[in-house]
């Protein structure tokens, strides 16, 4: 759930409120009872859930400088054993 920032013009008091997406902006502050209005922010980027698998990331194989494989990789076109 996403916390959105208000701001209420008679009083001038900031908050956030946590809310659904689908629920409508606030329209009276909780201090004075005036009008707020919803605040832009820069929020804070994407959040995914899951591995970083999902997201096409994988990290290099062990002979590029990553974690071993523990089995053989190919560096140079030669196999290696681990």
């Amino acid at each position: 759930m996403p916390a959105y920032e208000y701001q209420c013009d008679a009083c001038e008091i900031r908050f956030e409120q946590r809310q659904k997406m689908s629920d409508g902006a606030l329209e009276i502050c909780p201090e004075c009872g005036g009008h707020v209005k919803r605040l832009i922010s820069g929020g804070a980027g994407a959040i995914t859930k899951g591995s970083s698998q999902a997201s096409g990331y994988a990290p290099p194989p062990c002979d590029m400088g990553g974690p071993c494989c523990g089995g053989t990789c190919m560096a140079d076109g030669a196999a290696r054993e681990h």
